[in-house]
């Protein structure tokens, strides 16, 4: 079946990536992420990845902790290249080449990011792997898929996470949460709902950038997107 979408933004989390180990990487469900995103590439779809950094270090938690907020940032940043590394890996394990682009200067562990450079890299085949969040302070990797999916000019971001949609509660502490199949952005913000951040949300919806959340730890769930079928939630 003919790709929905022939472009994406695949957001990442970097805590799913962690398994059950409760810190750091997880080799099988990293190895999971690679073969899914393989067989997406074989389809021909244009694939940019952001992958959070939870599961080594996160900024906030650290500015909670006493870190200061800049450095702490700064460290979740470093965090998500580690997780690209990790991925890139495991994706040229699977034949699928990757290349890792930096969003702060980090040569040779990966190249400078620019939108040409993504766009060049994904238009030849390969994954483009986006790290080190917007390269700044104060701002989630969120935002950094928001703003990269608009740079490279996807067609839709894919937000893979732990649950497979959104509901309108937590559906791990309230069991009588349901599942939307389709949100408007309004409806986001006037339930008070929280899938992203406020600026990663406001950016999509100014650019009309479409968001599917859905459960990408259930192998084969991200070809499912891609081919249309109605699993997770769709923003728009």
């Amino acid at each position: 079946m003919k790709p929905v979408y022939n472009r994406i933004l695949l957001k990442l989390s970097g805590e799913s990536l962690m398994g059950h180990q409760g810190y750091g990487i997880d080799s099988e469900r990293l190895a999971a992420y690679a073969r899914q995103i393989n067989e997406l590439a074989k389809s021909g779809v244009q694939i940019g990845i952001v992958i959070g950094g939870g599961n080594i270090f996160r900024g906030l938690s650290g500015a909670a902790k006493g870190f200061d907020r800049v450095k702490g940032d700064q460290m979740g940043m470093l965090a998500t290249v580690i997780n690209s590394l990790a991925l890139a890996s495991a994706l040229e394990t699977e034949g699928c080449p990757a290349r890792v682009l930096t969003a702060v200067g980090m040569f040779p562990i990966g190249e400078p990011y620019s939108p040409a450079r993504a766009i060049e890299t994904i238009e030849n085949g390969k994954i483009a792997i986006i790290a080190g969040g917007t390269g700044n302070p104060f701002f989630t990797t969120d935002t950094a898929s928001a703003l990269r999916a608009v740079e490279i000019k996807a067609q839709v971001m894919l937000k893979g996470t732990r649950v497979d949609g959104i509901y309108t509660a937590d559906p791990e502490k309230d069991p009588l949460a349901t599942k939307f199949d389709r949100i408007s952005y309004d409806e986001i913000y006037n339930r008070g709902l929280k899938i992203m951040d406020l600026t990663a949300t406001t950016l999509c919806r100014e650019n009309g950038m479409k968001i599917v959340v859905f459960d990408m730890d259930t192998p084969g769930n991200l070809a499912k997107v891609l081919q249309g079928e109605n699993i997770g939630t769709l923003v728009y």
